[in-house]
């Protein structure tokens, strides 16, 4: 009986040994295999491993797949106009070197979720101290890519690739949101006037300028046209001319039918003496003088 209960002890020694110094890391996974002493870590992929039991050797797991940071409250920063604002940064990360990250954290990989916050909080600290408040309400993906550089570098010593920082909510604290909105509200108010002011420049210039272009061409168009009558009544005046030398007769003739018709309208009443000069066209085709007679009666 004893024999038996020794034979079970020893089996339970012996897997309970075998479980400790057989391992299988798998595909989401790299493992530091540490040994006692000053010899330097390993560092084993996925698959079936063989280690020494503890304390000869230990092993660590680290997670090798892009992981995220999600900071539960939010942290206060301060623009370069000196106005405070609330922000919570999401983190994307990947460790890529586990044998440097297990020697700056002494074995401690747990911690680096608070470094990697630390490292956020001064990065987004520094970038939001380079913009104004306007810039950091506007451009908050790149105050998110400045943080991203910064933290990049410092991340790189704890052998962790920063992939992205974003910014889940940018906001202002409580006690001074009010004041902000008004103020942010002015200054909307007061660029909208400056652009409304600006447009009525722009349009009285382009009034000015229309008005100033009709005169000129009214000008233009002014000169051209007593340009032209003056050739057309030089050029009537040398055909008359032409006329009156060829047959003077006809050129009197039709100068009296001219005034003829400029001087008598439908309806008029009229007074005259017809033996005068004017008249001579109507009682000769020739323009003859007339012969005495007694003079007309007089019409009303």
């Amino acid at each position: 009986m004893n024999k038996i209960i020794a034979l079970v002890v020893a089996v339970v020694i012996v897997l309970f040994a075998a479980s400790s110094m057989v391992f299988v890391v798998d595909q989401r996974h790299m493992a530091v295999l540490s040994s006692h002493g000053d010899t330097a870590p390993e560092l084993l992929g996925p698959g079936l491993h063989v280690k020494l039991p503890p304390p000869l050797q230990t092993v660590t797991l680290v997670d090798n797949r892009i992981q995220s940071l999600d900071a539960p409250d939010e942290d206060r920063y301060v623009t370069s106009d000196k106005t405070d604002l609330l922000a919570n940064p999401v983190i994307k990360y990947r460790v890529t070197d586990p044998l440097k990250l297990l020697a700056e954290t002494r074995g401690d990989v747990q911690s680096l979720a608070d470094r990697l916050a630390l490292l956020s909080r001064s990065a987004l600290g520094d970038a939001f101290a380079k913009v104004t408040l306007t810039d950091a309400l506007a451009k908050q993906q790149a105050v998110a890519d400045e943080a991203r550089g910064t933290m990049s570098k410092a991340a790189a010593s704890l052998g962790v690739s920063v992939l992205d920082v974003q910014l889940t909510r940018v906001d202002f604290p409580a006690a001074m949101a009010d004041s902000v909105y008004k103020r942010m509200i002015a200054a909307r108010e007061q660029a909208a006037a400056d652009e409304r002011a600006k447009g009525t420049a722009e349009a009285d210039q382009i009034k000015a300028d229309a008005v100033s272009q009709q005169q000129a061409i009214l000008a233009d168009g002014y000169r051209q046209a007593q340009t032209i009558k003056g050739e057309g009544d030089a050029k009537a005046a040398e055909i008359a001319a032409e006329a009156y030398g060829s047959d003077p007769q006809f050129y009197q003739f039709y100068q009296s039918m001219q005034a003829y018709k400029n001087t008598f309208k439908p309806g008029d009443v009229i007074v005259v003496d017809p033996s005068s000069e004017f008249f001579r066209f109507m009682r000769s085709p020739t323009g003859g003088a007339a012969p005495d007679a007694p003079a007309a009666p007089r019409k009303h």
